[in-house]
């Protein structure tokens, strides 16, 4: 007998969004994902949850602390008899949807079920990108990502779901000038779903994130359910990056461990305590900065100087001929980008595994990029998730992610609807 809602999750990541419905004490059948890394990840934090509600966290923090190998850790949670994660690391195509549709079900059979009560999810999305686009409109207009929504669409009518939350960025709405959004709405009033025509729109700050983050996030219901699009409330936050960056060990371009740390602060921030980035464990892991190069350094802090002094962001084409590396001084000239210490940070993306020139710590003195950790609590992260893979891998995983924190509160929101179906 289930006594909770049932969720499955598509294009799962690193699970930002799976982490709001884990919060709200919702079953996962499923969550598919076809990166390796970004599987593994999600396999260590439904462990996570699964070890702290039998009360065995301190397992789980034996492993983030590095006593315990993977190999160990996998073990002793193979020996309490934890229930499967349900990670299925699988690519969606056309030739593996029918297995892994089948893969859902068995899973769905030992539960007693052939239905679920909500998907969640929504396709990777770089073929929506607006900047992706201007650099290679054909391309990325030929992009056989455009059509993974079909995918979400197909699990749509295999199992029947009361809801579904569909994520993405707005660039979604005007991709292939708009074939894309009215197919997907034509679609969904063919299974007999309901979702707003006009796009919903949310920002990440509303929801306590200290990002401007974007997002058009569809809610959609069965077409016998009297439902609204949920009125989701605005939350005023006067916290700043600063405010989540300061009680973290400064670092030199190189410097730092992706293993365990202690905090330099022992009384975090406001935000850090209220929002539960930080807890009570004394250790944090991924703070390790990527090495720069004296050019760049030199650029980041004429960036930095700029910023904190004037609020002015650099330009290319005003740099010192001494610090340029490329003729081209007529496009993306913004190509240095320091994150406001002194209020909201620019969208996180997943490009910060390339380089770190967009993402520029705001103390002149580190003159370096974000590191993983930072990033991920720009993201609004816990302090206790883990991301697996080499740094470039977590760095993907962080920028392509839902903030949990706006996850949480659309996975309350829906709830509340569930418990009137």
């Amino acid at each position: 007998m289930v006594s909770r809602y049932v969720v499955l999750d598509m294009f799962a990541g690193a699970g930002g969004l799976t982490e709001g419905f884990f919060r709200t004490k919702y079953d996962i059948i499923a969550h598919i994902e076809m990166n390796p890394h970004a599987a593994e990840t999600l396999k260590t934090r439904t462990l996570y949850h699964a070890l702290t509600e039998r009360g065995k966290q301190d397992i789980y923090y034996q492993y983030y602390d590095q006593n315990l190998s993977r190999e160990e850790f996998l073990e002793e949670c193979q020996t309490l008899n934890l229930p499967d994660t349900g990670v299925i690391n699988r690519e969606l195509s056309t030739e593996t949807e029918g297995s892994i549709i089948e893969d859902v079900k068995a899973k769905l059979k030992d539960l007693g079920r052939n239905d679920v009560d909500v998907i969640i999810g929504g396709p990777p999305c770089q073929a929506y990108s607006l900047i992706g686009r201007g650099r290679n409109s054909k391309k990325m207009s030929d992009d056989p990502r455009n059509y993974l929504y079909l995918h979400y669409l197909k699990f749509i009518k295999e199992f029947d779901p009361k809801l579904f939350v569909f994520e993405n960025v707005p660039g979604l709405i005007s991709a292939k000038n708009g074939e894309i959004y009215r197919n997907f709405l034509q679609e969904i009033d063919k299974l007999k779903y309901r979702t707003p025509t006009e796009p919903r729109i949310l920002n990440a700050q509303n929801f306590g994130v200290i990002q401007n983050r974007k997002r058009v996030i569809f809610i959609g219901w069965k077409n016998e359910y009297d439902f609204d699009y949920p009125d989701f409330p605005v939350k005023e936050n006067p916290y700043k990056v600063w405010d989540i960056l300061k009680d973290l060990p400064e670092l030199e371009p190189g410097k730092g461990t992706d293993g365990p740390q202690e905090y330099t602060v022992k009384n975090p921030s406001g935000y850090l305590l209220g929002y539960h980035i930080r807890n009570s464990h004394k250790h944090v892991r991924h703070h390790y900065a990527r090495v720069h190069n004296d050019r760049d350094r030199e650029i980041y802090r004429i960036a930095v100087k700029l910023w904190n002094e004037k609020k002015e962001r650099l330009r290319y084409n005003k740099l010192p001929d001494c610090l340029k590396t490329h003729s081209n001084q007529s496009s993306f000239l913004d190509r240095f980008k320091v994150v406001d210490g002194d209020g909201l940070s620019h969208a996180v993306v997943a490009h910060l595994s390339k380089d770190g020139h967009y993402f520029i710590h705001p103390d002149i003195n580190q003159a370096r990029s974000l590191t993983v950790r930072e990033a991920a609590r720009i993201q609004s992260f816990p302090d206790n998730y883990l991301f697996e893979g080499p740094r470039t891998a977590q760095y993907v995983q962080v920028g392509n992610a839902v903030p949990p924190l706006m996850a949480e509160e659309i996975a309350k929101e829906i709830a509340g609807l569930l418990s009137i179906t």
